[in-house]
């Protein structure tokens, strides 16, 4: 879906170019990192409102059961008592339009008046699909902002200064944890590092705290699983995936899971055998730098490639029989789980 095209907006520059040039017309706002995309949004409503957000020069009308006739209605009615008027469509699906609503609202957003600012904002997971001429000419006419978990080292930084806000300090270290343990997403850490630090006594936090207190991803619980795998642990192993199945997560999405992270360490397995440099080692394996890229190096020194490449066979065959037959899918995942113990 032509994601290789949108870089992660830098929200700072966003915000700066929002400062010195003022509010465009056009913006289609999408990607994960949901604080952000609300912050900056808040940002551009005070732009275009003034502080105090006028609400009578607001309008948010819904994608789901929009009628363009109220579109065309919003965006040509001229401001109030202000300057500028601002309309959100909220969740509209731009990639499913059908060709005369597709030039319909290519014939509305070539025309905005002037003083009017339109906001597509797209729902989390939504990706517009730029192989579509509406897309592009939104692209075109717009700016297209999405805004993607952060870069380590930004968001590091930000988890200090999150941490200090409540008078706490944290390692880059420790923050890197963090990050792996409960996800690289602002809206993911914001709770997680509000509950570290009313749980934590003293000024610093460390990793021991994080185990005690931050939520695990299934992913971070599976590089836990994968280690004790790695080990021959059984009862390490079994213990795991209990927590795993406590998460009601669907196996099934537990088996890809696991069997990407496999699939991870044969790769890192066979980069770290041919002496790749780390940066290459992470860009073949799909993960970033720091601890978890550490960690995966770590794991597979002690397991062998060709164990490996067995484990990812029967992901790949567990999975199948999940999604091609009757079986209880839970008992399924503690089988594929206990074979992969035993290694066979």
């Amino acid at each position: 879906m032509d994601r290789k095209k949108d870089s992660g907006a830098d929200f700072s520059a966003e915000l700066n170019k929002l400062k010195i040039h003022g509010p465009q017309s056009l913006y289609l706002i999408w990607g994960d990192e949901d604080y952000l995309r609300d912050r900056y949004m808040e940002r551009l409503r005070a732009v275009c409102l003034g502080e105090d957000g006028a609400d009578f020069n607001y309008r948010r009308l819904d994608g789901a059961s929009l009628d363009l006739r109220d579109l065309e209605e919003a965006v040509h009615t001229p401001p109030f008592m202000g300057e500028r008027a601002l309309v959100e469509l909220r969740d509209y699906d731009i990639n499913s339009c059908k060709d005369d609503e597709q030039k319909r609202f290519t014939g509305i957003i070539s025309d905005l008046p002037d003083g009017c600012t339109l906001v597509i904002f797209e729902d989390i997971g939504y990706v517009p699909d730029g192989r579509t001429s509406l897309v592009r000419t939104i692209k075109k006419l717009g700016a297209s902002l999405e805004f993607t978990a952060q870069e380590q080292g930004a968001l590091t930084r930000w988890i200090g200064r999150r941490f200090a806000e409540h008078g706490k300090e944290i390692s880059r270290a420790d923050a890197e944890y963090l990050m792996f343990t409960s996800g690289s997403l602002m809206s993911q850490l914001i709770p997680e590092i509000e509950k570290l630090a009313g749980y934590v006594a003293g000024d610093r936090v460390t990793r021991a705290d994080i185990d005690k207190v931050a939520i695990k991803l299934p992913e971070a619980r599976v590089f836990e699983l994968s280690d004790k795998l790695a080990e021959r642990d059984f009862e390490g192993a079994a213990d795991v995936l209990t927590k795993l199945l406590q998460t009601r997560e669907n196996p099934i999405k537990l088996v890809a899971i696991i069997g990407q992270q496999l699939r991870r360490m044969y790769s890192a397995k066979v980069a770290s055998d041919s002496r790749l440099p780390i940066e290459q080692l992470c860009e073949l394996c799909g993960v970033k730098q720091g601890y978890p890229a550490n960690r995966l190096v770590n794991s597979v020194r002690r397991v062998d490639i060709d164990r490996l490449a067995f484990a990812c066979e029967l992901c790949t065959e567990y999975e199948y029989k999940m999604k091609s037959t009757s079986d209880d899918d839970a008992e399924l995942l503690k089988e594929l789980v206990v074979r992969l113990a035993a290694g066979r």
